[in-house]
C-alpha cells in the first residue's frame, strides 16, 4: 500500500483567503488522497522584513476594496458565512500559539475553523482571550491548560523557529502550500493545482530523500 502524498498548508488567521482554504482544504485533500500538514504562523514578521507595518490591503486602498468584495463573491460561491470584521487585520498570536500546541495531538484542524468562524462568520475578536477560550472549551479541551501550555516558552519559541522556516522557504504570503518536492503554490485559488501537483508527483515516484 503507497502513502499517501503530503501537502503543507500555511495560514495565518488574520489572513481572509486562509479561512476559505481552511473551510474547505480537508475535505479536497481527502477527496484527492492528500495527507495535510497544518502550519500555522505569523504574516507580521513577513511583512516588516518586506518594509510594511501591515497587510497590503490596508496599506492599499483599491486593493483592499477588491479584496473585500472578491470575499463576499468566494464566500458565497463556496457556501461559506462572511462577515467584515470590525478590526482589520486581527492579531492571531495567541490562536497560532495555540493552533501550533495541538498540532500533534489532533484538534488543530477544528480548532482552526472555530478560530476562522469566529473572526469572519460571527464578527468575534479573536485575539481576546475569552474567544479562544470558549472555542477551546467546545472541543472539549481545558481551555486554562491549553492557553497555558500555548504561553509558554517552549511553544513561543517553536513558533518563532517557524518564522525563521518561513524566511527561508521564500514564503510571502497565505495561505500557501509546499508539495512534498518544495513546490509552493500561493493563494486559496491555488489549493486544486497544489493538491494536484502532490499527486502527480507520488505516481511518478518523485519523493523527496
Amino acid at each position: 500500500m503507497h502513502r499517501r502524498p503530503v501537502l503543507e498548508f500555511w495560514y495565518e488567521f488574520a489572513s481572509t483567503y486562509s479561512y476559505l482554504a481552511a473551510m474547505r482544504i480537508e475535505a479536497a485533500a481527502d477527496a484527492a488522497g492528500v495527507e495535510l500538514v497544518w502550519r500555522p504562523f505569523l504574516l507580521g514578521p513577513v511583512f516588516k522584513a518586506q518594509g510594511w507595518e501591515t497587510t497590503p490591503f490596508s496599506l492599499y486602498p483599491a486593493k483592499g476594496r477588491y479584496m473585500w468584495r472578491d470575499m463576499e463573491r468566494e464566500a458565497a460561491r463556496l457556501g461559506l458565512p462572511f462577515y467584515r470584521p470590525k478590526t482589520f487585520p486581527q492579531n492571531g498570536l495567541l490562536a497560532a500559539r495555540v493552533a501550533l500546541l495541538g498540532s500533534d495531538r489532533g484538534w488543530t484542524p477544528a480548532f482552526t475553523r472555530a478560530v476562522y468562524t469566529a473572526q469572519f462568520a460571527e464578527c468575534r475578536d479573536i485575539a481576546d482571550p475569552q474567544t479562544v477560550a470558549d472555542i477551546l472549551t467546545a472541543l472539549g479541551l481545558d481551555a486554562e491548560a491549553v492557553v497555558a501550555e500555548a504561553g509558554a516558552e517552549a511553544n513561543k519559541m517553536r513558533l518563532r523557529r517557524m518564522g525563521e522556516e518561513v524566511q527561508s522557504r521564500g514564503l510571502f504570503g497565505a495561505p500557501t502550500f509546499f508539495a512534498e518536492d518544495g513546490e509552493m503554490f500561493w493563494g486559496n485559488d491555488r489549493l486544486d493545482q497544489a493538491l494536484d501537483w502532490a499527486v502527480t508527483q507520488a505516481r511518478r515516484g518523485e519523493w523527496p530523500d
